[in-house]
């Protein structure tokens, strides 16, 4: 068994070592990144006159012939490769000899691996931020279809005020915008080249790093080589912004879960995003939304794995780092999942108006009367108590509060006129929230005016993805 290190050994590995150190079950999936990672290298020691134009040639076409193995799945992988590296550099020196050995000249699987995972990590935010786009498309157009659709809004799960389900959409819209910049700040530390920086202590070959990192679509180097190959704070960031999206995506979840029992039937699910009971026929379960809020804990547990990684790492390269990569690639698995499944349970989404309105309560518009006071001069808190009186007063009679009679009112206070009556009126409630943000019709065609702008910056191909697409290169 031939090892990249093996020179100073005299004995082989125990075989359960070998199979607890391996890591070639999970970070083979760095096979692109790490081809494209040497083919650029090979360029930079060409470059260097570490190797000649042949030799770079010879590199350049193994490693390409490496890859169509890969792609068509004809690459086969053996008991002593290592790690994604270890098999690519075998299977390249199969190919062309022994030139294979001076790709890895002055190069140490220590930066390679850092540079592979951050490869990765920005083709993964690119991934994740159009369908994060995509999520937020679907939301515009269901809020435009029920822009007039009135329905409860909650706090603490009890009914508080009237809003529409445009808003609620919107609302959602507006979380993900948040998302969105997170990865797309997370990708520009992400965006730093680590290759160069050897096992720790730099590379001894005249290297033009600058060079070799626009090759590679990084927008910058790193600065300290014992940092380049320890740094795996874009790891932990990536984690964060998915767990919190993955949070956000519960919180979505849970109200649709609960508008979607019969106690509130606000909308029911498509059957493609449903399961049904082996035991009860009658049933049709929101198993979508409840494994998107399943999913969130998932996502959690993979941020909080790597920050317990690298808490207590010295300096620099540890191979307690091996284990960053299986948390990194089942957080961008279950979320990039997640999100797809949710914009199609989104998309096809059915929304039911009449009973929306229906849990619409007289009492929600408690706060529309104390409001009603304050227009005639009456100061807040004093229109809050006379409101709260007529509220205690309609419960008392086991009467909506839009039922009772003038003389009822004007026993609380005699600011109240006749026109009180007109208060009761859900969508005048809704209306006269008319700023920046609230629940009006125009402050609600301002959100989606800004809402299109938005989606329209951030599409796949609008100049907004260029940052991290160096990476596709």
């Amino acid at each position: 068994m031939t090892r990249l290190w093996g020179g100073r050994f005299s004995a082989s590995m125990d075989t359960l070592m070998a199979e607890f150190q391996n890591s070639i079950s999970f970070d083979i999936r760095l096979w692109d990144v790490d081809i494209q990672g040497s083919l650029a290298y090979a360029r930079a020691l060409e470059r260097a006159g570490i190797i000649t134009p042949g030799e770079a040639g010879q590199l350049t076409d193994g490693l390409q012939r490496v890859a169509a193995e890969f792609r068509d799945g004809s690459f086969a992988t053996r008991p002593d490769d290592e790690d994604i590296h270890t098999a690519v550099e075998r299977r390249l020196r199969e190919l062309i000899g022994d030139v294979a050995g001076k790709l890895h000249t002055g190069r140490s699987r220590n930066d390679q691996v850092a540079t592979d995972t951050r490869l990765f990590t920005l083709k993964a935010i690119e991934q994740l931020k159009r369908q994060v786009v995509a999520l937020q498309g679907e939301l515009v157009k269901q809020a435009e279809q029920h822009t007039g659709t009135l329905m409860p809004g909650y706090t603490h799960l009890q009914r508080a005020q009237p809003i529409t389900f445009a808003h609620w959409c919107m609302a959602y819209f507006w979380m993900l915008v948040r998302d969105v910049e997170r990865l797309n700040d997370c990708a520009k530390r992400t965006s730093v080249m680590p290759l160069g920086s050897g096992a720790l202590a730099g590379n001894p070959f005249a290297i033009d790093r600058a060079v070799l990192a626009r090759d590679l679509g990084f927008s910058a180097v790193s600065e300290n080589s014992l940092d380049g190959v320890s740094d795996r704070d874009f790891i932990a960031e990536i984690l964060f912004c998915n767990a919190l999206a993955g949070a956000h995506l519960s919180r979505m979840a849970e109200d649709l879960v609960l508008y979607s029992s019969a106690e509130f039937a606000f909308v029911a699910f498509d059957d493609a995003y449903s399961t049904g009971s082996s035991l009860m026929p009658q049933k049709k379960k929101p198993d979508a939304m409840e494994l998107t809020r399943g999913k969130s804990g998932r996502l959690i547990g993979s941020l909080v794995s790597i920050l317990t990684l690298i808490k207590g790492l010295p300096m620099t390269y540890n191979k307690d780092l091996q284990e960053d990569k299986e948390p990194l690639f089942d957080s961008v698995d279950t979320l990039s999942l997640t999100l797809q499944v949710v914009a199609g349970a989104v998309r096809t989404l059915r929304v039911n108006p009449a009973k929306m309105a229906a849990a619409l309560d007289p009492a929600m518009l408690a706060t529309d009367v104390a409001e009603y006071l304050v227009r005639k001069g009456v100061p807040f808190r004093t229109a809050h108590h006379l409101s709260g009186q007529a509220v205690a007063l309609a419960e008392h009679r086991n009467i909506a509060m839009s039922e009772l009679s003038i003389a009822d009112w004007q026993s609380i206070s005699t600011a109240f006129g006749s026109d009180i009556r007109q208060v009761f009126d859900f969508a005048r409630s809704v209306a006269s929230r008319d700023v920046p943000g609230g629940t009006s019709p125009r402050a609600l065609q301002e959100q989606f005016q800004r809402a299109h702008t938005w989606l329209a910056q951030h599409r796949p191909g609008s100049g907004f993805d260029q940052l991290s697409a160096g990476a596709d290169a």
